[in-house]
């Protein structure tokens, strides 16, 4: 049984926000729980929340795209593709080894291919009829406002 990390540790691990009312953000979200079953990589909170507002200036919320944001636990923010890979690499083994590959591309190109895939994503993954599925207690405490 996994114990959810308390209000301090939880201020150390990366905070992955996410697009609520999109399938393919959904389901980013869900292969990351898989992947670390413990809740020892992330934790997570939507887009429009309350964690954002506290967390990011107004200013910087404004330029931030709708899909999945990672907000390093220094400050540090990832968006578009950066997002992804930095995703990638705290997941480590496998995972890892790709994001050192995507890092050989160049950040244009990436994301390009990233944009093309948002702008697409809301017509090729609908919004799960079980976004807010019941979850275990253990499982919602990885979850911020």
């Amino acid at each position: 049984m996994s114990v959810a990390p308390d209000a301090e540790e939880a201020r150390v691990l990366p905070v992955v926000f996410f697009d609520g009312d999109c399938g393919l953000c959904h389901r980013t979200v869900r292969f990351l729980i898989a992947r670390d079953p413990e809740g020892a990589l992330f934790r997570f909170a939507p887009l429009d929340g309350e964690t954002l507002a506290a967390r990011i200036p107004a200013e910087r919320r404004a330029t931030l795209p709708d899909s999945v944001v990672v907000l390093e636990p220094d400050g540090e923010l990832h968006i578009r593709s950066a997002a992804m890979i930095s995703l990638l690499e705290l997941l480590g083994g496998r995972f890892a080894r790709r994001a050192r590959w995507l890092r050989r591309l160049p950040r244009p190109l990436l994301d390009f291919g990233y944009d093309l895939l948002a702008a697409v994503r809301h017509r090729i993954w609908s919004r799960p009829p079980q976004a807010c599925p019941v979850a275990s207690p253990e499982l919602r405490a990885r979850f911020d406002p």
